[in-house]
């Protein structure tokens, strides 16, 4: 959701969107390590300081950068994603990092409608699933029924329109490309119970992001949705068949 509203909006492709998701991580993490912060209750530190993180790499770097050119922002996203990259890889080294909690394995068991035992879900990735629905339907909420949400998507549909009335194009960039990272904190904050996190974490995520942004139309919350609901069941699907270390390839 947070790559479809950035693309949506500014048009580019956000090659720093895994490097991000992985600073997120370690936002968690060290919430967690160091100073006992249930991942769920970090939502209310992490999100914000995502936002702001976003709203100032935008108005701060990459616009000032880029000069109003889509090549230029392609370019500082990529710089910006080695070097958050390499800085985590000489703050925390190459170590595969992760949090126990109190539900890391617990799991909830679910009536199956063809008779045999329950299918039984990991509470974490049940909990992530609700959470991926509720900022789905913020964020959509956010983008219909409010101002910021028709500058965005004026902005989105004719820059040059908006600026003709009245609309800070730049403010909006900075808002959405925030408002994308605060998506990413979100993430980070229900991935984490369930995953780790290393230096090169963001890589295999940013990947299955760009193909679910494409599937369900460059731009398309409601198609990012859909197309991540279809990606996460073959996935699934395909790892019961070949293996979990095959299930993309289904």
């Amino acid at each position: 959701l947070g790559l479809t509203l950035i693309y949506g909006v500014l048009h580019i492709i956000n090659f720093a969107h895994g490097a991000l998701l992985m600073v997120a991580l370690y936002a968690v993490y060290l919430l967690k390590a160091k100073i006992g912060i249930d991942p769920y209750v970090a939502l209310v530190i992490v999100v914000p300081g995502m936002f702001v993180l976003g709203y100032a790499l935008q108005r701060g770097i990459i616009n000032r950068a880029s000069h109003g050119k889509d090549e230029n922002i392609l370019l500082v996203t990529l710089g910006l994603a080695i070097v958050m990259e390499n800085l985590a890889l000489l703050a925390f080294s190459g170590d595969t990092r992760s949090i126990d909690t109190a539900y890391t394995l617990s799991t909830v068991p679910i009536p199956t409608p063809f008779g045999g035992g329950p299918a039984l879900i990991a509470l974490p990735k049940l909990i992530a699933f609700g959470g991926a629905l509720a900022v789905a339907g913020l964020l959509l909420w956010i983008v219909r029924r409010t101002d910021l949400g028709r500058a965005i998507r004026a902005v989105a549909k004719e820059k040059q329109g908006a600026k003709l009335m009245g609309i800070d194009v730049e403010h909006v960039y900075a808002m959405s490309y925030g408002i994308g990272l605060a998506c990413l904190g979100a993430a980070a904050c229900f991935l984490l119970p369930a995953y780790y996190v290393n230096p090169q974490v963001g890589s295999g995520f940013v990947l299955v992001a760009f193909t679910i942004v494409v599937l369900g139309g460059m731009g398309s919350f409601s198609g990012a949705l859909s197309g991540g609901l279809l990606i996460g069941v073959v996935e699934s699907i395909g790892g019961l068949l070949l293996g979990d270390s095959l299930g993309q390839v289904g």
